[in-house]
């Protein structure tokens, strides 16, 4: 239409009136009769944060095959297109769904099959939750997850007597928040053959008096072995943890840690079209994980992407299992311990390194942190673009935060306002510094993975988001935030959650922005998280989740 008005425009002053009035009938006719292009779903009417450089907010964009299509203006990709669906968002706010750069899917399916003991604020509370739970689910074996001893008055670890005296003949073993503990009684231990003279390496089972008190930390914890799922529970699991997530704005997930047939019953779900979560998939680091990939190699579709090995390091602060270079300041002489014997991660980190997968290490203390450093970075000699990653970079040795040049922090904001009551106590007023220092680790890469853990963690990515920009929890504690130097901006925050996460997955493009070509991967919120004061962004609601251009909540 606009070549033919500028066509006309040059021969008007030749032609007679009579003439130019039919030009003008004829060019209506031939605009109102242009076909416009189909396309599955239109979006107009939003304000849509593209994460693009250059690109930062448009009104409308157009999806066809799963895969944006377009982006612009409302009026211009209305005239442009005709949709099999239109969406009038009514000035709501669409972002790129967001991507948990570390967490637990399957476990988090897996916990709501089991006892919640989240939030409980004192050991009596769990031992009530647990009686509760086997009241209504009469199982054989007790399981459970939540529990944090520095919720509680007392902060200690518990023992397993009151279990043993209500549960005499029925296992119960309960993890700790962070699955780096869990206390077993008496009947768990039995079957588990384990005693006093048991040997063990990379953790502790505790004991009192010559006796075990029920606490096995880290490494240990491999001796309590409940039933395996059945695979219609772990289905189950995979889609009730699909629900939160979509529910929550959620459109990929990292897994952390996978087994081979985890990841398998994944892939058979996803291909049955009865799984849409998209999945990147670290698959636990053990000899024989690694043999079977590195000889099957990378598996890459649509919405799984299997391409990196999941590794522990070290154990978890809160447990006092992580690392340390210099003992723990409350607790003297004690230094944590790496779960992974030293010799196994380098010879994996060799392997991997002569492969095209990529090595993702749990490392929390400073200790773990400067030798899985030390590690990556010799296997790493002369190879480019491999983005290792470091899982948590907790705690850094000034001297340390150097070696993240070249190695991506994959890190958990409300990990930092979890342990801010009692982090200093660990470590004292001088390591603290060095402790989640999320804006010093993002100035030495240029970038940031961020995630929960959950279900270490609750998976809302509002709270990161609120967390990695105040540095305080849902109280307004602490008033100026903890160790505010190291909050990130939003526009830091928005990338760490979106194109950088998806960047830490080799999946930069085709997610993690709103850009032609990519996947229609987007979220719809009620409120604008770029722009509402800080303290209301926890507030914010999902009002719709899109995978591939469809709606999936």
């Amino acid at each position: 239409m606009n070549v033919l008005i500028h066509i006309f425009t040059k021969i008007k002053r030749s032609i007679s009136m009579k003439t130019i009035f039919q030009t003008l009938v004829f060019l209506l006719i031939f605009s109102s009769n242009q076909t416009k292009d189909n396309v599955d779903l239109l979006v107009l009417n939003a304000t849509i944060y593209t994460v693009e450089d250059g690109a930062e907010k448009v009104e409308a964009m157009a999806v066809n095959d799963g895969k944006i299509v377009d982006i612009g203006q409302s009026e211009a990709l209305r005239t442009r297109y005709e949709a099999d669906q239109t969406i009038d968002a009514e000035g709501t706010f669409i972002f790129p769904g967001f991507i948990d750069a570390h967490c637990h899917f399957y476990g988090l399916g897996l916990s709501m099959q089991t006892a919640d003991l989240t939030g409980t604020q004192s050991f009596e509370e769990v031992i009530d939750r647990i009686v509760n739970f086997q009241k209504k689910h009469n199982y054989a074996y007790i399981l459970g997850r939540g529990w944090d001893q520095n919720d509680w008055e007392v902060k200690e670890f518990p023992t397993k007597d009151k279990l043993d005296s209500i549960f005499p003949n029925t296992p119960v073993a309960i993890q700790r928040i962070d699955g780096h503990a869990l206390l077993a009684n008496q009947a768990a231990i039995d079957l588990a053959n384990v005693t006093v003279e048991t040997a063990y390496s990379g953790g502790e089972i505790l004991q009192k008096d010559g006796k075990l008190t029920g606490i096995f930390i880290d490494a240990p914890m491999a001796f309590i072995q409940p039933p395996a799922p059945s695979r219609e529970m772990s289905i189950k699991a995979l889609i009730d943890a699909q629900k939160v997530c979509f529910d929550l704005g959620l459109t990929t997930v990292d897994d952390a840690g996978l087994s081979i047939e985890t990841i398998e019953l994944i892939d058979s779900l996803q291909q049955a079209g009865i799984l849409k979560m998209k999945i990147y998939a670290m698959v636990s680091g053990s000899k024989r994980n690694l043999n079977y990939f590195l000889k099957k190699g990378i598996i890459k579709s649509d919405r799984l992407n299997v391409r990196s090995f999941k590794y522990y390091g070290d154990g978890a602060l809160g447990s006092r299992g992580a690392a340390l270079r210099k003992s723990y300041s409350d607790h003297p002489n004690h230094f944590g311990a790496m779960v992974t014997p030293l010799k196994e991660l380098k010879e994996a980190a060799k392997k991997i390194a002569n492969s095209d997968f990529q090595m993702n290490t749990h490392a929390i203390g400073d200790s773990a942190n400067h030798f899985i450093l030390q590690t990556y970075k010799k296997a790493l000699k002369n190879k480019k673009n491999r983005r290792w990653r470091i899982e948590h970079a907790q705690i850094i040795s000034p001297t340390d935060f150097a070696y993240f040049e070249n190695i991506i922090p994959s890190i958990q904001p409300t990990h930092a306002t979890s342990d801010m009551y009692w982090a200093q106590d660990r470590l004292g007023s001088e390591r603290i510094k060095g402790a989640y220092a999320y804006k010093k680790l993002l100035n030495q890469y240029g970038k940031v993975a961020l995630g929960t853990d959950f279900p270490v963690e609750k998976v809302n990515p509002m709270l990161t988001f609120y967390a990695a920009v105040a540095r305080k929890d849902l109280s307004n504690y602490p008033e100026g935030g903890f160790q505010i130097e190291n909050r990130l901006s939003r526009e830091e925050t928005l990338k760490g959650m979106t194109l950088w996460a998806a960047y830490a997955n080799f999946e930069e493009d085709e997610k993690g922005s709103i850009k032609k070509g990519k996947y229609a991967d987007f979220i719809i919120l009620d409120q604008n998280i770029m722009e509402i004061p800080i303290a209301d962004i926890p507030k914010t609601k999902v009002l719709a989740t899109f995978v591939q251009g469809e709606k999936v909540n």
